[in-house]
């Protein structure tokens, strides 16, 4: 007659499936890689070189953001406006929001053609706080 030992039956696993593990990895790679484009959002615009980037920082409900491009289209906050669209969009939430900062991110080849404009508008209507985007000098 046989016996039958016990002790198969106490013998625990000692390996871990890291599968499920490395799978949630890979997806979480994936998302990351994916999003991270749409993080600065925005139009892709040729920047001009310009200056060191600011230490202070802005509230993001405080910022509007405006876009123009080398062929004059403006957008503000991602959305196609018009110049008379935008200073009555900017005109009514710089009364709305005392704090409001445009932030301006125009094609170095808008510069000087639709550049201006906006500007104007900006000043004509006190709008004073204004934040130019351009990219790191050097790089």
């Amino acid at each position: 007659m046989r016996r039958f030992s016990q002790r198969n039956s106490l013998v625990t696993l000692s390996d871990i499936n890291i599968t499920p593990l490395l799978d949630l990895a890979f997806v979480l790679l994936i998302i990351f890689v994916i999003t991270t484009p749409f993080l600065e959002g925005g139009l892709q615009l040729n920047l001009p070189e310009g200056g060191r980037s600011s230490t202070t920082r802005v509230k993001q409900e405080d910022l509007q953001v405006v876009e123009i491009e080398k062929t004059g289209r403006l957008h503000l906050n991602g959305r196609p406006v018009s110049i008379d669209e935008l200073e009555r969009a900017l005109v009514a939430e710089s009364r709305r929001n005392p704090n409001m900062v445009v932030s301006i991110r125009a094609d170095q080849e808008a510069m000087t053609k639709h550049f201006y404009p906006v500007i104007d508008r900006c000043t004509r209507n006190n709008i004073t706080r204004v934040n130019l985007k351009t990219l790191p000098t050097g790089r």
